[in-house]
């Protein structure tokens, strides 16, 4: 919880200290500043005209924790990382709460781009704020965050322009997987506009891989192939792969991928499976894990291609240098091309190719 200590060294603050009690200017559950005032902050700012980066960060999946573990949890998860955020801001910005599990963050500090991307950095280090373990009296969530920001008054000039522009970029960063950062840069994101950053519907998009799928030719690679820009585009994903029953898991645009992860069907007890921290695969599936390890992959997304009785392979997204959490509908994509794979083999009886 913000101290006013903290706060009269801002003379923003300090003015309405003189006259309001600070737990009227607090968040009631996250000790954060509350949004009208956070804001009200922002607003001074560029009416004296003094530089700041401007940041909101979304907690990721934080339905999940409070569907999984209870709204208690949850409030445990904001309260702690809002404490986390207000301490590494110390001395040099303020952090609000905007609504729900969204925070946003003034920084008076870091302006150039090589200093927000420091500071970024180090708001997803180790420990720090965003990809960690929230201790709790029953258990330990691991949390991370979606951050965009933007900068006044090298981005935008005036108030709008320049909330525009960190609703822009948070966009961005929840289209690319989530778990990331995005700072605004001019010639990347000014002619971006969310409604075209947003997926059509997942019925349009179901409709074209299913087409393409079936007009791609007679072979089962042929097929594949065919759907891959759709998917690459939909899942935003370098490579897709496939494990037929030899056990070798084969890169679908690169031929000449070949990896042994004959012990992959131990991970999978069911017919989806997907992580960022790779202990359990390292556990239960260390061949796999090698595998892996070799191609710095961070994050997987795996469906087990096949019928009830018998399993003809899996398809999976695996990214290298990235640690996003992947979503139900990036899910429900690649487990329905895995429902046209075994429909093809089911009807033709070829298979993966070994």
């Amino acid at each position: 919880m913000y101290t006013e200590e903290q706060l009269r060294q801002y003379p923003y603050f300090a003015k309405i200290l003189e006259k309001t009690r600070i737990n009227t200017i607090l968040d009631t559950l996250t000790g954060l500043v509350s949004r009208g005032y956070l804001l009200g902050f922002a607003r001074s700012l560029i009416a004296e005209g003094t530089p700041f980066t401007f940041a909101m960060i979304d907690l990721d999946n934080f339905k999940f924790v409070n569907d999984t573990y209870g709204h208690h949890v949850g409030d445990g998860v904001l309260v702690g990382t809002a404490n986390d955020l207000m301490e590494y801001m110390d001395g040099y910005g303020v952090a609000g709460r905007f609504g729900g599990d969204e925070m946003l963050v003034i920084n008076l500090r870091d302006l150039t781009v090589s200093e927000k991307r420091a500071w970024l950095t180090g708001l997803y280090g180790p420990d720090r704020v965003l990809r960690q373990n929230i201790a709790l009296e029953n258990c330990s969530p691991f949390i991370t965050g979606t951050t965009g920001c933007a900068t006044f008054p090298e981005d935008a000039s005036d108030y709008d322009a320049l909330f525009a522009l960190i609703d822009k970029t948070l966009y961005r960063g929840k289209s690319k997987g989530r778990n990331c950062y995005v700072y605004y840069n001019r010639d990347l994101h000014q002619n971006l506009e969310i409604k075209k950053i947003a997926k059509h519907g997942i019925y349009t998009m179901l409709h074209e891989i299913r087409a393409k799928f079936h007009s791609g030719g007679e072979s089962l690679p042929e097929k594949i192939s065919a759907v891959c820009e759709i998917i690459f585009n939909e899942l935003r994903i370098t490579q897709l792969y496939y494990v037929g029953k030899s056990g070798i898991m084969h890169a679908v645009t690169t031929p000449d991928v070949e990896e042994i992860v004959n012990d992959l069907e131990a991970l999978m007890s069911e017919d989806f499976f997907s992580t960022n921290s790779f202990r359990r695969v390292e556990y239960v599936s260390p061949v796999f894990y090698e595998a892996l390890k070799k191609r710095d992959v961070e994050t997987i997304m795996i469906v087990r291609i096949g019928s009830p009785d018998a399993t003809q392979g899996y398809l999976m997204c695996a990214e290298p240098h990235s640690q996003r959490i992947w979503q139900e509908d990036e899910g429900a994509i690649l487990f329905f091309l895995g429902t046209l794979i075994e429909a093809h083999i089911h009807l033709t009886g070829e298979e993966l190719p070994q």
